[in-house]
């Protein structure tokens, strides 16, 4: 992805938040330049807080993409660190697919926070990584669903799916609903281990530095 479409993704998902009352922390909206690493912000780049954006690899983020802003996360693998748990806050655009995956150890409940309707595609997992052709037990809100493998559920404002380890899901804003404004709470969230993609994707994007970056994001903090 270009840095200046990256850099736009951002200023549009300032306001839609904002146009949604949903203020985010006040690190969101650092300079580049005014970032602490060994000190002040030590513990949000330790925990992967922050600005976060995909195009898995496939150069076309309206068609396949998601943004993200991580709120609240722990270190993977750190019994001793206080948070056990994870929070994102996402927007999906009209068929803007999120591509299929799942996660190994990860329980998420993936919510509508607000806009049009955000439909999901659920299929089990097979030994070898692949789609089974058995029907998947899903709940929403407290409520156990049977729908069979890929079938689309539709998921209005408030409402909520938990997705268990081993649940390839792909997901998006129906066509003529509008964009939404989706939230996940969870266990830790680990992107670099906790992955398994169906077909080739990539989860942090290839960035193509034509223009200084507007927000740093999660991705960008290694090489910083």
């Amino acid at each position: 992805m270009k840095r200046s479409e990256i850099n736009r993704a951002i200023r549009e998902a300032e306001e839609f938040f904002a146009a949604h009352d949903f203020e985010l922390p006040k690190f969101s909206r650092r300079a580049p330049g005014d970032w602490d690493f060994s000190g002040r912000d030590r513990a949000i780049v330790e925990c992967g807080l922050g600005w976060d954006i995909t195009d898995f690899g496939h150069g076309n983020f309206a068609a396949e993409g998601l943004l993200l802003f991580t709120l609240r996360n722990g270190v993977a693998g750190s019994a001793g660190h206080p948070k056990p748990y994870a929070e994102k806050l996402m927007i999906s655009r009209e068929n803007q697919k999120t591509l299929t995956h799942c996660h190994i150890f990860k329980t998420e409940d993936i919510i509508n926070r607000g806009g049009g309707l955000l439909a999901f595609h659920l299929w089990n997992r097979t030994a070898d990584d692949q789609l089974a052709d058995t029907q998947v037990q899903v709940m929403r809100d407290g409520e156990m669903l049977t729908v069979a493998p890929g079938e689309k559920l539709l998921i209005s404002p408030g409402e909520s799916l938990t997705l268990t380890p081993g649940m390839f899901h792909l997901f998006y804003a129906e066509a003529g609903s509008g964009d939404v404004m989706i939230g996940e709470v969870s266990a830790v969230n680990d992107d670099h281990r906790d992955n398994v993609f169906y077909g080739v994707q990539q989860r942090f994007p290839s960035v193509e530095e034509d223009e200084p970056p507007y927000r740093l994001l999660v991705a960008d903090y290694p090489a910083l």
